[in-house]
């Protein structure tokens, strides 16, 4: 494999870092909302993202990830949920996998031990996207009022991930429990999707979680 610099990109833990939604202060919304509502927004906020991309096909790949994470490496569309951790499929040969906020470095460091000796690419790209959580007995009737992609159960089981339009943009849509779902969002579009999802939630009932 081709020497590569790993660099820690959190050298300390006092540095100064805000979410893409710091401006809207969601922290100060927690507990303003209506009550018993429809759909309960949480801000996962300064996650770690890491793009690794590979052989899927490559039975030493799949078991170099699983040796690194302890995760499964997903098949099409799926996401698979570990605590705080996640590992999704994006395409053919590339995968997202999300950690805890100041565990990406580590893991890249164990994912390039246990893959050394094989073709991949790992990306740091947590400043370019983040994670709204969505939860609620509404939830799925806001994702019909934002996406034309089909979200009734047969079709959008616990596990499945995609990509797809979402309003006038493009997104990544989880399902992660039965009334709990993920939407995986460009850093640049959060204000967007932030106010879009207040006017699709209104009829719902809209509250914010920490």
């Amino acid at each position: 494999m081709t020497a590569a610099n790993v660099y820690q990109q959190r050298p300390t833990s006092g540095a100064k870092a805000e979410s893409s939604l710091h401006h809207a202060d969601l922290a100060s919304l927690v507990g303003k909302g209506r009550k018993n509502a429809g759909v309960t927004v949480r801000e996962k906020k300064l996650l770690g993202h890491l793009t690794i991309r590979g052989d899927g096909h490559d039975a030493a790949f799949a078991a170099g990830v699983h040796k690194a994470l302890g995760i499964e490496l997903p098949g099409a569309l799926a996401v698979i949920v570990k605590g705080e951790t996640s590992l999704q499929w994006l395409g053919p040969d590339e995968w997202l996998l999300v950690v805890p906020s100041g565990e990406e470095f580590a893991a890249e460091k164990s994912l390039r031990e246990a893959l050394d000796d094989l073709h991949i690419q790992i990306v740091n790209v947590s400043g370019g996207q983040q994670i709204l959580e969505l939860s609620g007995p509404n939830v799925r009737d806001v994702l019909m009022k934002s996406t034309s992609y089909d979200v009734h159960p047969d079709s959008f089981p616990v596990g499945k991930a995609v990509g797809t339009v979402f309003a006038k943009s493009q997104l990544v849509i989880r399902h992660t429990a039965e009334d709990t779902w993920e939407l995986l969002i460009r850093r640049s579009f959060s204000d967007y999707w932030w106010l879009w999802l207040q006017d699709a939630a209104a009829e719902y009932g809209l509250s914010v979680q920490a």
